[in-house]
């Protein structure tokens, strides 16, 4: 990066394969992105290293902490509100194949506007001071119009050289730092699992008054604190309860091949909103390219979620994503599912995943039964025992039945997804 904050040009010179995407990318420094760089005092959510937490916990301000790779701010010129890119979409930064990303994710609930699109004012009213509110969400909420119907705060996208429709990008979760000591869980009219019964059903209570919201919803503040060696969400109330984080981004994907308007809520066969748990620090995410330069993007970011995500939200907090992104041709080393089909592992578990509509919002009558999206994991999941391990259809079968958990990954998506988790040590035959 220059020091007038224009990107050096040969950072965009070759390899995206659409001219449009080099033309907008003129002015990426001064949108927020960021060459390389190690600054001090980062809190990460890596297994195994200690963070403290509380009024001891350093916030990750945008530009404080370390980074790797290219470092992208969430401003308001590189992020969406609501909606996803698509192929028209104009990147916020390129990188090639095989480089590390760091992004900066912001949370919406605090944003939103029925906890009145005033970060400040909204954890004000939780005790928590000005400075450790995030200067980006505060930036976002005045200078960012929300123009998408899904409530999501989306960074990117990020453009990968060489990639084409056809490949699959690799997407590899290398750390996950939180960036502040708080969450917010959501249940909001219609939406959830009960909709129609809750938040309407807690209104006769006046207990549950401080729960609900400026726009009548409920938000529950959750804090973050070091209990049992380590760190865990805690809920306030007369009953003392708290649970172990588990960080991990809610929304990774790339562009539709479309030029309408990508809703940022129902998940699609290029990922986005797939809210699994499972996706945290360690994971990989195989997804299907299917235009020019992949075009990626993630936000939504969770500290911790339970599977189904029943009320509506996770614990939504703030979190700084580290990926390293890799273009895969096909017959490259990626399973056969994912040219075609999201697909996830782990150091334990093959996951494969089912959507119970492939293309979301598009397409007519959307498909919302976590009966299709379990029927297209299992499928997924005997494709890949049969074409990638060799195994024999029947015997494929029968260890799904005998061995596979097939979990909900949400069911308040519209767009209801289901994960398998295949273990990788039921294959090892040492």
């Amino acid at each position: 990066m220059t020091d007038d904050g224009e990107l050096k040009a040969e950072t965009l010179a070759s390899g995206i394969g659409r001219r449009s995407l080099f033309r907008a990318a003129t002015a990426l420094a001064a949108a927020g992105v960021v060459a390389p760089a190690a600054l001090a005092g980062t809190a990460s959510a890596t297994p195994g290293r200690p963070v403290p937490a509380g009024r001891d916990f350093p916030v990750l301000q945008p530009g404080v902490g370390k980074v790797r790779g290219t470092y992208l701010r969430s401003t308001p010129r590189t992020v969406l509100w609501g909606e996803l890119p698509n192929r028209t979409s104009t990147p916020a930064a390129v990188i090639s194949s095989g480089d590390v990303l760091t992004l900066d994710g912001v949370s919406h609930e605090g944003v939103l506007e029925d906890q009145g699109k005033d970060p400040v004012a909204y954890f004000g009213s939780k005790g928590v001071p000005r400075n450790r509110v995030l200067d980006d969400a505060v930036d976002i909420a005045r200078n960012k119009a929300h123009t998408g119907p899904g409530p999501h705060v989306v960074t990117g996208p990020v453009a990968v050289r060489g990639a084409e429709r056809g490949d699959v990008l690799k997407i590899e979760t290398l750390d996950l730092a939180l960036r502040v000591p708080y969450g917010v869980i959501s249940n909001r009219h219609a939406k959830g699992v009960l909709p129609g019964e809750y938040p309407e059903g807690f209104r006769d209570n006046p207990a549950n008054a401080p729960y609900f919201n400026a726009g009548g919803n409920i938000s529950v503040f959750a804090t973050v604190e070091q209990r049992r060696g380590q760190q865990r969400g805690t809920l306030p109330g007369a009953v003392p309860v708290s649970y172990p984080l588990n960080p991990f981004m809610g929304i990774m994907g790339i562009a539709r091949d479309t030029a309408t308007m990508v809703d940022s809520v129902p998940p699609t066969d290029v990922g986005g909103n797939l809210d699994i748990a499972a996706l945290g620090v360690g994971s990989t995410l195989y997804l299907p390219v299917r235009v020019p330069g992949a075009m990626f993007y993630s936000g939504d970011p969770h500290m911790a979620q339970g599977d189904g995500e029943v009320a509506l939200t996770a614990m939504e907090g703030s979190l700084r994503a580290t990926f390293r992104l890799s273009v895969i041709k096909r017959g490259g080393r990626a399973p056969s599912v994912a040219f075609d089909y999201p697909f996830a592992e782990t150091s334990e578990h093959w996951i494969p995943i089912g959507l119970s509509d492939p293309d979301g919002s598009e397409g007519g009558a959307q498909v919302t039964t976590l009966d299709a999206a379990m029927q297209t994991a299992v499928r997924k999941a005997l494709a890949f025992l049969t074409q990638d391990l060799g195994m024999a259809g029947p015997v494929a079968y029968a260890y799904l039945s005998a061995a596979s958990d097939f979990v909900v990954s949400q069911a308040v998506d519209r767009t209801t997804g289901i994960h398998g988790l295949i273990r990788k040590a039921d294959f090892d035959r040492s």
